[in-house]
């Protein structure tokens, strides 16, 4: 996805629900905190996201702009209207969202503003996911120096996981982290 599409899909999302805030908790969260991530991080052609003072209005987004909607047929990305509780993010992510203002399409005064997940905190709900896809995620915000091999393992503790699984996702980032 990129950048322009991201816009798309949020300006279309204010338009859709009458909000104008919303989270981005997946992968294209990305698009918060960096204005040309690497290409490797914009693979995935879906949004997952939610308005942030009514998130249940999140299945709007899902029947007018999600998998398989004719806005998916028009343009071959879409949005996934995801909870607050789809973000596996260390604790304090809320606080530590990025705002990215999003300017009104040609012919609309309706903007919104996206609250993405801080990169860290993203590559982290991705390692906690756990799917080779995530993994891959990692290792490429890892290659490419988007994110601070110190930050992400000071914040494993403060996933919302069971210990196993934290140990788990902490040994994962070390090889990833000596591998670069």
């Amino acid at each position: 996805m990129r950048p322009h599409e991201f816009e798309h899909i949020l300006a279309a999302a204010a338009q859709t629900t009458g909000q104008n805030e919303f989270v981005v908790v997946g992968s294209q969260a990305i698009l918060g905190s960096s204005s040309e991530p690497p290409e490797g991080l914009l693979e995935s052609m879906e949004a997952d996201i939610y308005p942030l003072n009514d998130p249940a209005a999140a299945n709007l987004i899902d029947g007018a702009l999600g998998d398989g909607s004719p806005f998916q047929a028009a343009f071959g990305y879409y949005a996934h209207g995801v909870g607050p509780e789809t973000a596996k993010a260390p604790a304090g992510w809320q606080e530590r969202l990025v705002r990215r203002e999003i300017p009104p399409r040609p012919g609309s005064d309706v903007g919104a503003v996206a609250w993405c997940l801080e990169v860290h905190d993203l590559v982290l709900s991705k390692c906690a996911a756990g799917r080779d896809r995530d993994w891959e995620y990692a290792k490429e915000a890892a290659r490419s120096g988007v994110v601070e091999g110190r930050v992400l393992l000071e914040r494993v503790e403060d996933l919302p996981l069971p210990s196993a699984q934290r140990d788990h996702v902490a040994d994962m980032l070390r090889d990833i982290l000596s591998a670069r």
